[in-house]
């Protein structure tokens, strides 16, 4: 057990293999019952009982069977970058690609914030990229075509497909 926020009256226990299978399979009052008869073994029977629990089930979870992360001791933070590196468009996050708090609810919190404003920031690139891609592009075409006032009758939009039918521009230049 420990003391998940010092000051908070909030005990963490973590159980692992047959004992965690074996707790998640009685019901949330058999667990308080059991984890009150522990600590009043530890700290007398004067203790105040617990006001509420929370029972995690993990193992039953179809996405989590359980698990959570556990990096080798000769590991070091370059794993951690090749676990959450993007691959393409796919960012990666949870508490499995946290440096400071791997393996820890708080971890997976942090690691959250840390990865959408990464993903926020190559949305900002992309649309930079974008943008200058289209600038790149618009500043030939209203060269070779003057300004769009002067050709009332063309909507903005024609103006690439009239280029490249024209044979002035070819087909990646005409699309936007």
């Amino acid at each position: 057990m420990e003391n998940a926020y010092p000051g908070s009256n909030i005990l963490v226990v973590t159980l692992t293999n047959g004992e965690s299978k074996r707790v998640e399979a009685q019901s949330d009052e058999e667990t308080l019952e059991e984890a009150m008869g522990v600590l009043r073994d530890m700290f007398g029977p004067n203790i105040p009982n617990a006001t509420d629990i929370i029972v995690p089930r993990w193992w039953n979870n179809r996405f989590q069977r359980g698990s959570y992360s556990n990096y080798p001791i000769i590991s070091d933070n370059q794993d951690v970058h090749y676990i959450k590196a993007p691959v393409g468009r796919i960012f990666f996050t949870g508490e499995h690609t946290s440096e400071r708090f791997s393996g820890y609810v708080h971890g997976g919190y942090l690691a959250g914030i840390d990865t959408s404003k990464s993903l926020l920031e190559e949305m900002r690139k992309q649309k930079e990229r974008k943008s200058e891609s289209q600038t790149f592009l618009l500043e030939p075409l209203l060269a070779l075509t003057g300004s769009l006032e002067a050709v009332p009758s063309l909507h903005k939009c024609d103006i690439p497909t009239q280029l490249y039918l024209s044979g002035k521009v070819g087909l990646q230049e005409a699309i936007l």
